[in-house]
């Protein structure tokens, strides 16, 4: 089997799932968008699955998303940054990236307003929220989110869309959907404080192993990997 008949087939399956856990929510189809988010794929299978029915497309490492990017490789679909970003990296990343889905501190902010304003332009971003209070993984605290979005409502070329977060690995699907639950609380929250420069759209949470509980507790973006890509291959260190 060719590599766009086995993504095709993935993709379908995908949205198979996502549609069924729609139905089972008592939402629409389209409610939900679909991030292919292929991190340490090729440009060309990058460029394969881009002809598929997927939305848009999420790196981990600004070097794939230049790398990407410059090779037209997203066949004009939109891009986001969904990894960890360094300040150092903000000016590579402002202007080719759609959407910043990882914002979690007040210096990152800064940055990205301050090369925003030299691009003139607005850069839409996610704030980051870890949910499940893990010391490894990045994001803000519940309670510190709004201090950050008081922040954030301040930055002229800077517009929030709503929030991201990535619960513990291997919950249990009802655990799972208590901690998607607890995000989609502190969405309405954040979409009932009234600010004015946000446009609260995207609550963007959910993947491979976990989307359909994301979709079921409003998620309006899910970030799927292994699912349409299939399992990563990390070659072995080579130690001299």
């Amino acid at each position: 089997m060719d590599e766009l008949t086995t993504l095709r087939q993935n993709v379908e399956t995908v949205r198979s799932r996502m549609a069924d856990a729609l139905a089972k929510a008592g939402r629409k189809e389209g409610d939900v968008l679909l991030c292919a988010a292929s991190k340490t794929r090729t440009p060309a299978t990058v460029s394969l699955s881009a002809q598929l029915d997927i939305d848009l497309f999420g790196e981990n490492h600004v070097q794939e998303l230049v790398e990407k990017t410059d090779a037209g490789a997203y066949l004009q679909k939109p891009a986001h940054m969904i990894g960890h970003l360094q300040t150092n990296k903000v000016k590579q990343t402002v202007g080719r990236a759609a959407l910043i889905q990882s914002v979690d501190s007040d210096r990152l902010l800064k940055a990205i307003q301050k090369e925003a304003a030299k691009q003139d332009l607005c850069q839409d971003v996610l704030l980051e929220v870890n949910i499940g209070g893990e010391a490894s993984k990045s994001g803000v605290a519940p309670e510190a989110l709004w201090p950050l979005m008081e922040a954030a409502e301040a930055l002229p070329n800077l517009r929030v869309r709503g929030l991201m977060a990535i619960p513990p690995a291997d919950l249990s699907e009802d655990d799972a959907r208590r901690a998607f639950a607890a995000m989609r609380t502190l969405f309405e929250q954040a979409q009932g404080w009234g600010y004015t420069r946000a446009r609260l759209d995207i609550l963007s949470m959910g993947m491979s192993d976990d989307f359909a509980a994301a979709i079921l507790e409003g998620s309006t973006m899910v970030r799927v990997g292994t699912a349409i890509y299939g399992a990563r291959y990390y070659p072995p260190k080579v130690t001299v």
